[in-house]
């Protein structure tokens, strides 16, 4: 009589990082005994780092999860997970049904903080969902029909991306960019100067090295006091993720991200893998923050360090090492700063028509990766970081 027992894997969360662990998990286990979960509240993939151009009123390609998974055999569960139960190894989600785990990979990414600020959460709009993103769009179309004013509050990589795809599609509206800091100011002065000439081209007007303190229904508050008029304001500063970890009693740290030991696995549960922004991991120069450039790489070497001790292998640590920081200016523009491992900047940047090329090239949409990841093992690391890894923290 066949006694084996299928070994249970549950991923939560289909976002960049999770959808990736999951098709590379289904191709690498294909000969083993497992059974892949996939729970997510939506059916829809969402392109989380394009969310920018929906709501300037560009439509992205429809990516239905189970369309994305066929041909693999996960079992695509939708709803949203509620509670952890890690003493028993379950999962409750939102429909009533309880899943099983032997493994779980943690893949519930993050989202923007709405609750640091009084008012942005009634009358800010955020890049967290693409229905709001469609919202935002229909009331860009109708401002701008009669003229108005937009803010995006936070200078970093998205306010900066927001502000100009939003003033490229736009131009009779006035796009203000506030920012606590320098947009851009993990650039090098090049690159830095480059993306400014192209805020001032766009016409996007900047406000920094000041503070939000409220958002209004038709203005931000700074903290000076002053009242900027405001018809529609974007907020894009301040991250949060899923409670989900720190309620179940897993190990996280201070802002709630799973304290992963070297091979990405929990220091309190090691059969929990976290990856992505869900995950604390620490190179020798400091923890990653959360980008598309070391989060596939988390889930790539997941799904690879999984199967090996599914198969009574060996893993080596994850390693991982910054190399670019691409910005988009726009349709017809873009900035690459390429960097060190650490992620501070190197001589080297591209601008215009071929830092556009580059970044639909190699940063562009991930279901190509997806989809490819299907019928071969995905590289588990794009940068190894060199030598820089392997010093002692």
């Amino acid at each position: 009589m066949n006694t084996t027992v299928t070994h249970e894997i549950v991923v939560l969360g289909a976002g960049y990082t999770g959808m990736l662990a999951t098709v590379s998990l289904a191709h690498r286990t294909r000969k083993l005994d497992v059974r892949i979960t996939l729970v997510n509240p939506s059916a829809r993939f969402t392109e989380r780092l394009r969310m920018h151009q929906i709501a300037a009123g560009h439509e992205l390609a429809d990516h239905r999860i189970a369309d994305l998974l066929e041909g693999t055999g996960v079992v695509f569960h939708r709803a949203a997970a509620t509670a952890i139960d890690a003493a028993n190894r379950t999962v409750t989600l939102d429909d009533g049904a309880t899943l099983h785990y032997d493994n779980l990979v943690y893949a519930l990414g993050s989202a923007t903080d709405t609750g640091l600020v009084p008012g942005v959460d009634d009358h800010a709009w955020t890049l967290n969902d693409p229905r709001l993103a469609h919202k935002f769009s229909t009331e860009l179309t109708k401002l701008a029909a009669k003229g108005g004013t937009v803010t995006v509050c936070g200078g970093g990589l998205t306010g900066i991306e927001a502000a100009t795809e939003i003033a490229e599609a736009h131009p009779d509206l006035t796009v203000t960019l506030i920012s606590a800091g320098r947009p851009g100011a993990m650039m090098g002065d090049k690159a830095r100067a480059y993306l400014n000439k192209a805020l001032d081209r766009l016409g996007v007007v900047r406000m920094v090295g000041v503070k939000v303190t409220k958002v209004l229904p038709g203005a931000v508050c700074l903290e000076s006091g002053e009242l900027v008029a405001s018809d529609l304001t974007m907020w894009t500063t301040g991250v949060k993720v899923s409670p989900l970890a720190a309620q179940a009693g897993i190990a996280t740290d201070a802002k709630g991200l799973i304290v992963t030991d070297p091979t990405l696995r929990s220091v309190s549960h090691p059969e929990i893998h976290a990856i992505g922004d869900a995950a604390a991991v620490r190179m020798p120069w400091g923890q990653l923050h959360g980008t598309c450039q070391t989060g596939m790489p988390t889930a790539a070497y997941t799904a690879a360090t999984l199967t090996r001790l599914l198969r009574g292998k060996t893993v080596k640590p994850f390693r991982i090492g910054y190399f670019h920081q691409p910005v988009s200016l726009g349709r017809k523009d873009a900035v690459i700063q390429f960097t060190n491992a650490d992620d501070t900047p190197k001589r080297w940047y591209l601008v215009g028509k071929a830092a556009v090329f580059y970044k639909q090239t190699v940063s562009n949409s991930p279901v190509p990766s997806f989809k490819l990841s299907k019928h071969v093992n995905t590289p588990t690391q794009l940068s190894s970081g060199g030598r820089a890894t392997r010093k002692t923290a």
